[in-house]
């Protein structure tokens, strides 16, 4: 880290009494990641970008209850787009299982999304995150975490309050699942 630069403890500490220049400052620092994160989790732009700033207004709202890992905010605010990528997801399958109820009339298709889905030629992120999706829940946050989030696996054990060799153990047994699951809807 740039040595000039304040850690983000001393950042969110400000944050939570308030400064809204530091909680500025986090944003800047961690957006793009915590976009780039949500991407990976969804597969689409538009889905990632609402991900992003309901976790950094989530963040704003629990700025106070933040517990940060290794001085740093990031692995929280991987968490917690994590937690807002499942909720987005069961609401859309729920809102797909009322429009299919609904009857035969085809529902119109935005063509704003037609054109992200074409430029972001994204259908092998949207396999990936369908088979992430459906990993269990602790190898699924693993992969979330140390796989699409790219944190360490000491900090991910941390996080999820699981020792190491627990950690990569998920972790192997998640990236063989995806291996199977991937290579055979090729």
């Amino acid at each position: 880290m740039d040595p000039l630069l304040e850690p983000d403890t001393e950042l969110w500490r400000r944050a939570a009494l308030g400064d809204q220049d530091a909680f500025a400052e986090l944003f800047e620092r961690h957006v793009q990641a915590v976009w780039n994160h949500a991407y990976r989790l969804t597969g689409s732009w538009s889905v990632a970008e609402d991900l992003a700033s309901a976790t950094f207004l989530t963040a704003w709202r629990k700025r106070g209850e933040v517990t940060l890992v290794n001085e740093s905010a990031l692995p929280w605010l991987y968490t917690v787009a994590g937690n807002l990528a499942r909720t987005e997801h069961r609401g859309s399958v729920r809102r797909l299982r009322l429009v299919r109820r609904a009857g035969p009339e085809p529902v119109a298709d935005d063509h704003a999304d037609a054109v992200v889905d074409r430029l972001a030629a994204s259908d092998r992120v949207r396999e990936l995150a369908a088979a992430v999706a459906a990993l269990p829940r602790a190898q699924r946050r693993v992969v979330e975490l140390c796989l699409l989030g790219e944190l360490p696996v000491p900090d991910a054990a941390e996080l999820l309050g699981l020792a190491e060799p627990s950690v990569r153990a998920h972790l192997s047994r998640a990236r063989a699942r995806l291996r199977t699951e991937l290579e055979g809807s090729r």
